[in-house]
């Protein structure tokens, strides 16, 4: 079996996602990057592999349970073993409660949710015989505290936390970690594209008077994943400039 540690990272192929691959690969992970976007899987994995370091691009839908299960074996038979997951795959359909329609529920909830729930149940059996493993889930600000229009996303992320505490005190005896990341208002492409002053309010509300970079939330899973962290599981790693305490 490689003694070289392997990372697995859901939504992978852009943003946050992309920044917890390089963070990784940099902290010398081999990376299964698994995303829906063929063309981004490939051109991440190639760009992580030319720096040097172990690479492996996997389509993946994790609202498909043969497609989770295709990407664990994928990362095994490469690599031999999985020693962190990141369930980082996530979509918004944002609405008011009364014009919110069940399909713009069911995605997020199947996507961000659920997603990581078969991912967690698939890569659990994997550690369970390694006996060491660690599991971080994305989870958000709004899961803890709430906003307004985003029903389906603040109950997928606010019951993101809620596995992971539960997962966590189950897998303990195993040796495996879950504990979840929740950014606050982080820069992306996204909120890049907003007028100037609206990100000007947005950075307002946060008492350090910035938006977050996905690298500050990269750096949080680099530290769960470390064996620095093996003694922190069942915990929130609010990554939110001061925002909500």
């Amino acid at each position: 079996m490689s003694e070289q540690r392997v990372a697995v990272v859901t939504g992978g192929g852009r943003g946050i996602g992309k920044a917890i691959v390089e963070a990784l690969a940099q902290q010398g992970y081999a990376v299964v990057i698994a995303d829906l976007d063929e063309a981004a899987v490939k051109a991440v994995a190639a760009e992580i592999e030319s720096k040097g370091t172990p690479a492996l691009g996997v389509v993946a839908n994790v609202t498909v349970q043969g497609d989770v299960d295709g990407m664990m074996k994928a990362a095994v038979d490469r690599f031999g073993r999985i020693d962190v997951l990141v369930n980082n795959a996530g979509v918004t359909r944002d609405g008011l409660l009364m014009r919110m329609d069940d399909d713009a529920w069911d995605m997020v909830i199947d996507i961000n949710l659920k997603g990581a729930f078969r991912c967690t149940r698939a890569v659990s059996k994997i550690m369970g015989k390694q006996r060491v493993g660690r599991i971080i889930n994305i989870a958000s600000i709004v899961g803890q505290m709430g906003n307004a229009g985003q029903a389906n996303y603040c109950a997928s992320k606010g019951g993101l936390i809620g596995m992971t505490k539960s997962n966590a005190r189950e897998l303990a005896k195993r040796n495996i970690t879950v504990n979840a990341v929740a950014p606050g208002f982080i820069a992306t492409d996204m909120t890049d594209a907003l007028p100037e002053k609206v990100r000007e309010e947005l950075a307002a509300q946060i008492p350090m008077e910035r938006l977050g970079s996905s690298e500050d939330v990269a750096a949080a899973v680099v530290y769960l994943a470390s064996e620095s962290a093996a003694y922190v599981t069942g915990q929130v790693l609010a990554v939110n400039g001061g925002m909500y305490m």
